[in-house]
């Protein structure tokens, strides 16, 4: 692995195992290192840094490039941009970044008036860490004290702080190792968190007091399934806290009072295998979103005292889904998509009726941004197009208008009628009509000639939304046209979107991306080879399967920390996520019919002698969601196995994590490689 002329080469070792009758080899098992998360294997590492080393080498030549563009995208940011403003009790709260700062600072001012005030400087918090995140944060309801969880090497175990606003001082207490919110009392005395175990799960909801030591901490709920997650809220009147388990398909939820959380808790409704629900409060009223009847949800309602007697106040609808709801103190909010088109609807308690809140194109993404008063005469929304930058409205309930507040600022200039932007309906092979949100310059050519960036996810019910981007102008200024497949697994046209492209019906989702693809070629929008495609982490799933089905399709594929090992990810049950998949993807260890569904399609498992597309591939040593040996045995398996001389490289985050490098600015430059990688393998680097 020493000889920069060539690519590494991983050492194949021995290694098999036996499921359901079936032997699978696997000679690059050794890649994961036994004392993850701590990894000290010297041939693991060397093997890392050798492909880092290669990644640096191939992308050398385009330093130029690369740099070009992160200009580029640099220039499209205000770089002291701030939020517009929002009230909460006593203060307005905003963030702001400064010139040159790759994290933002957190400030309020007294609404009676007074000076402003720096609650959280970010960019102190990271100054000595290579990574750095910050998590939950939560101020109390006296306005005194602001909880918050950072994480600075990006493995997601937060630790929490809290911070004393009157004297700016922190308080002794630490919590290490939370994943979850972090929930205030209403007497400001207490605060609620989970705690993540071993295996990087949250199975607990714990109470904090204020002055005492952590470990007499009160553990007030424990969850028993290792599939289950745990999760604390608050409700919308603030009077009720919310603990929630559950895995992808079913959930139960649990009330404290937040003025007593140390109260028997209040259980809503017992969990039923598949049912999901969840619960807001309204006057002593339970309102519960649940798809207990229907795949698209609906809303009921039930009495404090019997709260798992249900009576529906929305019904269910086959082209509505019904994606959220948020009560306020006289009013209620409804969201959802109507055959896959984002609504806000506004409904009183009384009779329900839905006044909707229109929009002026004909696609875009709408949702309601931050409200967190719950006594308002107005309404935060946020709104965007593939064409129309991040907006900011206030809507002013008595007058239904849509102020605007804010649109966003792009310092090089944006001229939006240089570009169109259109819905497209293709069919895919069992002749379901795939939604395909595409853009591109009004002189784009069709008659193939032009290139194409095609991107999708398709998974956990996840909808891609066709909102802006500053990044995606360095490639719609060169030529390309840019599109989003709504494909199968997403959620994008309802829930049973969704369930039609996970489990047995997985295929579906990769099925769905290439016939997509073939129909943008059919409709002369771009041409075989010229089509660059990417997805990160189960969309990185998503572009090992269609490079092993149809890798002649594609000039250059960029997978980011790509879910690829699935076969072997689902069969260890150890793994922080592995047992909260399975009703994603399948139990293989106990289902042979699951354990051939996913052999069948499992990116790794299916590399073949064939030639591959050139491919870009990026993984987190510290990432406690896509294993950074996924794609580094990917890779590996690659280089051994493809019959091509196209580019593969791998480029490891040494101290990061699922997200890649932190700050706007370290995240805006590998987005430059990824683009840099793409124009080089389209022929257009020049």
């Amino acid at each position: 692995m020493t000889d920069t002329a060539k690519p590494p080469v991983a050492a194949r070792r021995p290694h098999s195992f036996a499921r359901h009758g079936i032997t699978v080899e696997d000679p690059w098992a050794w890649l994961r290192d036994p004392g993850y998360p701590d990894v000290q294997d010297k041939d693991v590492l060397a093997y890392l840094e050798a492909e880092n080393g290669w990644f640096e080498q191939a992308m050398a030549p385009r330093k130029a490039l690369t740099d070009a563009l992160f200009t580029e995208m640099k220039g499209r940011i205000k770089e002291d941009d701030s939020s517009v403003p929002q009230k909460d009790g006593d203060h307005v709260y905003w963030r702001a970044f400064e010139i040159g700062a790759q994290y933002r600072k957190w400030y309020r001012r007294p609404v009676a008036g007074g000076a402003d005030q720096l609650i959280l400087d970010e960019p102190a918090l990271a100054e000595e860490h290579d990574y750095f995140r910050l998590g939950a944060m939560s101020v109390s309801p006296d306005g005194r004290y602001l909880a918050y969880a950072i994480d600075n090497n990006g493995s997601e175990r937060f630790e929490a702080r809290i911070k004393d606003l009157a004297t700016g001082e922190l308080l002794p207490e630490v919590i290490p190792g939370t994943l979850s919110a972090l929930v205030w009392t209403s007497d400001s005395k207490g605060l609620l968190y989970g705690l993540a175990n071993e295996n990087w799960r949250t199975d607990n909801a714990r109470l904090h007091w204020l002055g005492q030591g952590v470990e007499s901490d009160v553990e007030l709920f424990h969850e028993d399934d290792e599939g289950f997650r745990v999760s604390v809220g608050l409700t919308s009147s603030e009077k009720w806290i919310v603990i929630a388990t559950g895995d992808h398909v079913t959930t139960e939820v649990w009330l404290l009072p937040a003025d007593n959380p140390a109260a028997q808790p209040l259980l809503v409704s017992a969990r039923k295998p598949g049912r999901e629900y969840e619960v807001d409060e309204h006057d002593g009223t339970l309102y519960i979103r649940t798809n207990d009847a229907h795949p698209n949800f609906r809303l009921v309602k039930a009495s404090l005292e019997t709260p798992d007697q249900w009576e529906e106040v929305i019904g269910p609808d086959d082209h509505f889904y019904l994606t959220d709801f948020t009560l306020f103190k006289g009013f209620y909010v409804t969201e959802g998509r109507q055959d896959g088109l984002d609504q806000i609807e506004l409904r009183d308690y009384a009779t329900h009726r839905a006044k909707r809140i229109p929009f002026p194109e004909a696609s875009y993404s709408a949702s309601l941004d931050d409200n967190p008063e719950y006594d308002v005469t107005k309404l935060r929304i946020g709104y965007e197009s593939m064409v129309t930058p991040d907006t900011i409205y206030d809507y002013h309930l008595a007058t239904g208008e849509l102020e605007v507040l804010k649109v966003q600022e792009i310092p090089s200039g944006y001229d939006a009628t240089r570009y169109e932007t259109e819905r497209l309906m293709i069919a895919a092979r069992d002749g379901t009509p795939i939604p395909v949100s595409i853009v591109y310059p009004k002189d784009l050519p069709r008659d193939g000639s032009a290139p194409l960036h095609l991107y999708g996810y398709g998974a956990y019910g996840i909808a891609m939304e066709p909102g802006f981007s500053t990044t995606r102008l360095s490639l719609l200024d060169r030529g390309f046209a840019f599109a989003l497949a709504h494909i199968r697994g997403g959620d994008d046209l309802g829930q049973q979107w969704y369930l039609d492209g996970k489990l047995d019906k997985r295929t579906n989702t990769f099925t769905d991306f290439v016939d997509v693809a073939k129909g943008l070629i059919e409709r002369g929008y771009t041409s075989k080879g010229r089509i660059s495609i990417s997805g990160g982490s189960a969309g990185g799933e998503l572009m090992g399967a269609v490079m092993n089905s149809d890798p002649d399709l594609w000039g250059a594929v960029v997978a980011h920390v790509p879910f690829v090992d699935v076969l072997n990810t689902m069969l260890d049950e150890t793994l922080p996520l592995t047992p909260g998949e399975w009703p994603e993807w399948g139990n293989p260890i106990e289902d042979k019919a699951a354990f051939e569904t996913i052999r069948a399609y499992d990116p790794y498992g299916n590399v073949r002698a064939q030639d591959y597309p050139p491919l870009m591939v990026t993984a987190g040593l510290n990432d406690p969601r896509v294993t950074y040996w996924e794609p580094a045995k990917w890779v590996a398996k690659l280089r051994a196995t493809k019959t091509d001389g196209n580019v593969l490289i791998l480029k490891t985050n040494m101290g990061a994590g699922h997200g890649g490098k932190s700050g706007r600015f370290e995240s805006l430059h590998e987005t430059a490689e990824e683009f840099a990688f793409i124009l080089w393998q389209l022929g257009m680097a020049d």
